[in-house]
């Protein structure tokens, strides 16, 4: 990945954290890191769902949505790293959604479009809940 790739997404995160901050969701952590290979990009709270929020950051939609690029496998993994997550927190009914917010625009252009897309997708089949 190109650092300008990089900090383009980066620059979408913080633009999509601060969305979500001004609907009162309460950011938990950005980039977070579960096991070697997975990371979520947003963990937030809207009141007493957890929400898992996969970014897409595109500077135009000349090759279709950002969403449209949470594909099957995205939403394995992510389905992956949001049970990894759920085990270490060690709290079994915790009520839970994946969420996706697409960034339109780059930070050298105007005001970007944000679009925040709820309950996106559910948990992959492979997995399953309580553990």
């Amino acid at each position: 990945m190109s650092w300008e790739c990089q900090d383009t997404g980066e620059w979408g995160e913080k633009l999509a954290a601060k969305m979500l901050r001004r609907k009162r969701y309460r950011i938990l952590g950005r980039r977070v890191k579960v096991g070697n290979r997975d990371e979520i990009d947003i963990i937030a709270r809207n009141g007493e769902m957890l929400v898992f929020v996969e970014v897409k950051t595109r500077k135009t939609e000349a090759y279709g949505s950002p969403a449209s690029a949470v594909d099957k496998w995205k939403r394995h993994t992510l389905s992956r790293a949001a049970v990894r997550y759920l085990k270490k927190l060690r709290v079994p009914n915790v009520c839970f959604r994946f969420d996706v917010v697409e960034v339109i625009g780059n930070p050298d252009d105007g005001e970007p479009e944000l679009r925040h897309i709820v309950d996106a997708f559910q948990l992959d089949k492979r997995y399953s809940l309580p553990f």
